[in-house]
């Protein structure tokens, strides 16, 4: 039930985003669109930025980030969101979209590292890389969002792997 209520209100952002910018959005408005009380936001989300963050761990979380078909999948859901994305990308505000982004994927490639690797620690200089990559990709996956009508989400996510530094590809694809 709870997740079908995290959905909704998502659904109700995603409308309310389609007329106007996030810093104009207020939570009541966000009420008011989904129909439930300010308590029940509340309980599910601690502000709008929460929200707009479990939009994209939602649809994040079901990612291969190490697959090109996968990755691509979830980025072609983003132009399908597009006026949603562009939105939550314009925002500047210290819990700004891309953050959010930025620290999901270094948690992810850090724990696949970790994995493949078998230890339990990284060195620094490929924690330095794993985050490198993520602010690169993120950034590049942003640009592709605002600015880009025309490269396809396969072609933007291999050229994304294509880039990866040595090291994490020895690591993720060998």
């Amino acid at each position: 039930m709870a997740e079908r209520t995290k959905i909704w209100i998502a659904e109700s952002m995603k409308r309310l985003m389609s007329r106007k910018t996030l810093d104009q959005i207020r939570v009541t408005e966000i009420c008011q669109e989904a129909e439930i009380g300010r308590p029940a936001f509340y309980y599910h989300f601690k502000d709008k930025y929460d929200l707009v963050a479990w939009v994209f761990y939602h649809n994040a979380y079901k990612t291969n980030v190490i697959s090109v078909d996968s990755a691509a999948k979830a980025m072609s859901q983003m132009k399908n969101d597009m006026v949603f994305y562009k939105r939550a990308y314009e925002d500047s505000s210290q819990n700004a979209l891309w953050k959010y982004m930025v620290d999901y994927f270094v948690k992810r490639y850090t724990e696949l590292a970790k994995e493949k690797l078998g230890i339990d620690t990284l060195d620094t200089q490929l924690s330095y890389s794993i985050r490198f990559y993520c602010m690169g990709a993120v950034g590049m996956t942003r640009e592709w969002v605002m600015n880009d009508n025309i490269t396809s989400a396969q072609t933007v996510v291999t050229m994304m792997f294509n880039s990866m530094p040595e090291p994490l590809r020895k690591i993720f694809f060998s």
